[in-house]
């Protein structure tokens, strides 16, 4: 049930599958730390030409010839020799390319293709652009609060209604929602509830995303309606010895059923939780053990049909606030809006929310690396060109090569499926990720599109990586992670102040002895020990 795989959190060891271009680390999982040493500048070359773990340099790189040897050297190491790695390095401070390796080749991103996404959310919203949610019913309520018929909340794909917007709090997510419904006077509803998510025309998915994808967090199903990420997550603790592990579903809810067939083992006993859930069924089965003496760990369950779960948790949040809904809940789809459309236009906006502004939603996509917020950023573009019979993926996709060629991106050199790099069908040029880079340096979102990005050492994706190196703080750069693929792509400053823009791609690599993201990772920290000029 839980295939192998890499993630950009590093390989998690605990008995789960790490994450696949996602965005997640679960308590209680170890990660392999990447080993730091210190060789002299003289010996580091011919180190790195035959060691099968090379080191982290920390010595300053004085010249750009010993730069580019130094690189070379690592590129052509014969532990890549079945490997595919493409190299673009490109000084913004005086436009030169410092050095390119394989930069034309098509390579799989995994998720450097929230890239792509980040900067035409950007680009085509602005930054302070908000996506509204309206709620519409027939009428008004009357004066004694009673709103007759149906409540239908229309969205058009909010993520921002999740605890991670509001530091860790699920009572926080709906509430400006619930808010807006009290202050509009609603103390009852007669009818039905209903989620309207027909604003994106498409399956819930985005294209080339793998069956077994979608029965873990990171491949959510995707909606205009989108609620706690679209999962629920799970806490587990130890119980007594021989019973079923202790689970805490956050947030509380009914809305998935659990089957718990995990069992509480000895002391150094076995530690692995998996979870399996039938496609489109809700319920969840619990599998494996934790020692007794255990500290937990958690991760989550997607959820099917993400509409009926966003209005069934709004039931739930209304309830709290004295309001009731007498009627059942339903969704609507674009399936169904096509045999049946509802004219909003001659229903009452009885209340609405915003989300948070595109600056703040890209960042909370680009950090973490959050598949189903790339891939709604996709389809909130592609919702303002999409054309009769196409799909809004399809339209956002149109609207990126649009995008791209503005940007001065060679046409052929991005072939994306989707928005967040889960396709295993992406592929991209360094050369073209370059490209992006040093578009959105001079972009009118740049500062926003720069604070989006993973911070060496300190947040996001880069949080467990580069400590003790000069990438350290430096590093600003989207990870991205699949079975087989590791790349980093972003700004680093070099020791002589020049800022340099880089892409990194690594595909059909294995690893045996040094990881993929060590390979990579070493190459940006070369960079950062960079002392001379690209002049």
């Amino acid at each position: 049930m839980h295939k192998r795989e890499r993630g950009d959190w590093g390989k998690a060891v605990c008995g789960q599958r790490s994450k696949s271009a996602g965005e997640r680390t679960r308590l209680g999982c170890w990660k392999l730390d990447v080993g730091r040493w210190t060789f002299p500048l003289f010996i580091l070359s011919a180190f790195v030409a035959t060691s099968s773990a090379a080191p982290f340099p920390t010595n300053a790189i004085p010249t750009l010839a010993a730069l580019r040897s130094n690189l070379t050297a690592r590129v052509e190491h014969p532990r890549l020799a079945a490997a595919q790695l493409g190299v673009k390095i490109v000084s913004l401070d005086t436009g030169k390319t410092l050095f390119d390796h394989n930069a034309g080749q098509l390579l799989k991103p995994a998720s450097n293709a929230k890239l792509y996404s980040g900067a035409l959310a950007l680009d085509r919203l602005g930054p302070l652009f908000r996506i509204r949610t309206s709620c519409y019913a027939a009428a008004k309520p009357d004066a004694d609060g009673t709103l007759a018929g149906d409540l239908t909340v229309f969205g058009r794909g909010d993520f921002s209604m999740a605890a991670r917007f509001n530091g860790g709090d699920y009572a926080k997510s709906l509430e400006l929602l619930v808010n807006a419904l009290a202050a509009a006077g609603i103390k009852r509803v007669t009818g039905d509830l209903v989620g309207d998510e027909s604003f994106f025309r498409g399956p819930p998915y985005g294209s080339a995303w793998t069956w077994d994808d979608l029965n873990y967090y990171y491949g959510a199903e995707v909606s205009a309606l989108t609620h706690e990420d679209n999962v629920v997550d799970l806490v587990f603790k130890p119980a007594a010895l021989g019973q079923p592990v202790n689970f805490t579903a956050k947030p509380a809810t009914q809305f998935l059923q659990f089957i718990n067939r995990t069992t509480t083992v000895t002391n150094g006993g076995r530690r692995s939780v998996e979870l399996y859930r039938p496609l489109a069924q809700s319920t969840v089965y619990l599998h494996g053990s934790l020692p007794a003496d255990d500290k937990g760990l958690t991760d989550a369950m997607p959820v099917p049909r993400p509409a009926l779960w966003f209005v069934t948790q709004l039931r739930e949040a209304l309830a709290k606030r004295g309001i009731s809904v007498t009627g059942q809940l339903r969704r609507r789809d674009w399936l169904v809006a096509e045999v049946a459309p509802v004219d909003y236009g001659k229903q009452v906006e009885v209340a609405f929310t915003e989300s948070r502004p595109v600056s703040e939603l890209v960042e909370k996509m680009m950090k973490p690396s959050q598949n189903l917020y790339a891939q709604l950023l996709l389809l909130q573009v592609g919702a303002r060109t999409h054309k009769p019979g196409q799909t809004t993926e399809d339209a956002g996709l149109v609207e990126m090569q649009k995008f791209l060629a503005e940007a001065g991106v060679k046409r052929g050199s991005v072939l994306l499926e989707e928005g967040s790099g889960l396709s295993r069908g992406c592929l991209l040029m360094p050369d073209a990720t370059v490209q992006l880079l040093r578009h959105m340096d001079k972009h009118p979102a740049a500062a926003a599109y720069r604070a989006s990005l993973p911070i060496a050492g300190v947040d996001g994706s880069l949080k467990s990586r580069f400590h003790g190196t000069a990438a350290e703080r430096n590093v600003l750069a989207k990870t991205g992670s699949l079975r087989y693929v590791s790349s980093l792509s972003g700004h680093v400053t070099t020791a002589a102040k020049e800022r340099l823009v880089f892409s990194f791609m690594l595909n059909a690599y294995t690893g045996a002895t040094v990881s993929g993201r060590e390979v990579i990772d070493e190459l940006a920290v070369l960079l950062a020990n960079f002392g001379g000029k690209s002049e």
